[in-house]
């Protein structure tokens, strides 16, 4: 098994519990050392076997998803491709090298290993638990970019096909800077655009480096766990999309680095305009803040509810959404865009070295991934979170008309979410976090009346 290529996925961890001893028998390498002397015997033990299971977990999962990172998806060439608000035309060479770039660019926020150990706990790495976290990373991530980065931004070919980030390939006569592209090099002159793209990559290499983890970061892993406790979670839980929401909120509202973004996260699937322009109001009534908005859901029962199809591919042909934190059942993904039925998306189940945020210049490249993945919009759990970014007070009025046109519906069909003008009932700090669940429009017999099921069903075994 090769540790480069491990990934993990959450409904493993109970294999890796029952099969430790086993495991360890057959694989005495993955044992360590006992960390130190004057611990107990059981405080060793309790340690040696968490960091054990994480190591089983990877490479259970290096067998069982391993060879999947590999297989690229099929698109059709007679349907457009649908990349948050942006439609492609794949059959024109064109339209298929903007889709690639504006893929590439979205960041990949993956599973980790080797980073700071994180407090209360012996885990190293966030394998098998961390991927809502790592899907609500990538959502924000994309809301973020739209905040700092010029309108069509992508990261530029001259950057994001170097080999270290320092110097570009070199074309053939080694005279001209070259960009790689399906491993054949093409020449390409430096020109004053590539020039001008010099801050937005240092602007760039700023967001990435708020989220790699090291309790030192904004976002990064450490951060969002701590954040995580007032929601009853700890390291190595199962986070769902609502929580993740919550904690992302919290996160930007600590940050120094974004004094003019907020987030509001919606409740009960309604979006209380009274509420999102207080928030954006503060401090200054005539400075309007920039707003992400979060709207977690819930579409369906056991199921997607194939009526929400249509509504979620309207959502996603808007300029102003920025993803889904969604996935399949016990499995969470990124979801960005569609072809005809499928869904595409980003997947976090895979687990890379932690980046050294002591370098520089630390490499760029396992950001970003280069092959969209697709999913039946049939395999979609019907738990998630949606996301929305308004960058001033004329952008979220343009919001409000789009989107409600857009999950608009017939008197038959209950919509997905709503707007409403008033504010929300005032609750305590918390309260709407712990819980696990929420309030979400229902369809007549979709649930039965002693159906438990919550927001956050699909990240627990």
């Amino acid at each position: 098994m090769n540790p480069n290529t491990s990934s993990a996925c959450c409904e493993v961890q109970s294999v890796a519990d029952d099969h430790a001893d086993d495991w360890l028998f057959l694989c005495p390498d993955l044992a360590e050392p006992l960390s130190s002397e004057s611990e107990s015997r059981e405080d060793q033990e309790a340690g040696e076997q968490s960091k054990l299971k994480s190591k089983l977990v990877s490479a259970w999962n290096s067998i069982k998803y391993g060879w999947s990172l590999k297989k690229k998806a099929k698109f059709k060439k007679s349907s457009p491709v649908n990349l948050l608000g942006k439609s492609y035309n794949i059959k024109n060479e064109e339209d298929r090298e903007s889709f690639r770039r504006c893929f590439v660019s979205l960041l990949w926020l993956t599973y980790r290993r080797g980073f700071p150990q994180l407090p209360g706990s012996s885990l190293t790495t966030d394998s098998g638990w961390g991927c809502v976290l790592r899907t609500g990373q990538m959502l924000l991530a994309r809301g973020l970019i739209l905040h700092l980065m010029p309108p069509g931004w992508t990261w530029s070919a001259q950057y994001s096909l170097v080999k270290d980030d320092l110097d570009l390939l070199q074309s053939a006569d080694n005279t001209e800077p070259g960009w790689a592209v399906d491993g054949k090099q093409r020449g390409r002159k430096l020109s004053l655009g590539s020039l001008l793209d010099r801050p937005m990559e240092a602007t760039h290499r700023r967001v990435v480096s708020w989220f790699l983890d090291h309790p030192s970061t904004p976002f990064g892993i450490h951060r969002l766990v701590e954040l995580g406790k007032s929601s009853g979670k700890k390291a190595g839980d199962w986070y769902g999309p609502s929580i993740v929401s919550h904690i992302l909120r919290k996160a930007v509202a600590a940050s120094v680095d974004l004094p003019n973004l907020v987030v509001y996260v919606a409740q009960d699937c309604t979006i209380y305009l009274q509420d999102v322009r207080r928030l954006c109001e503060r401090p200054h009534p005539h400075f309007w803040k920039s707003v992400i908005i979060l709207v977690p859901v819930r579409l369906g029962g056991q199921d997607l509810n194939p009526s929400y199809i249509t509504y979620v591919k309207k959502l996603l042909r808007l300029g102003c959404c920025i993803g889904i934190i969604g996935g399949k059942p016990k499995h969470s993904l990124f979801f960005v865009g569609f072809q005809d039925d499928h869904l595409l998306y980003l997947d976090p189940h895979y687990c890379q070295p932690t980046v050294n945020i002591k370098k520089e210049n630390f490499p760029l490249e396992s950001f970003h991934c280069k092959h969209p993945r697709k999913m039946s919009f049939s395999r979609m759990d019907p738990s998630c979170t949606i996301g929305f970014y308004a960058k001033g007070q004329k952008e979220f009025e343009s919001f409000c008309a789009a989107v409600n046109k857009a999950v608009a519906t017939s008197s038959e069909t209950y919509p997905m979410f709503i707007f409403a003008e008033g504010k929300s009932r005032e609750v305590e700090e918390g309260i709407s976090e712990s819980t696990n669940c929420i309030t979400y429009i229902q369809r007549e017999n979709e649930l039965k009346s002693d159906d438990t099921n919550s927001m956050d069903e699909f990240v627990l075994l």
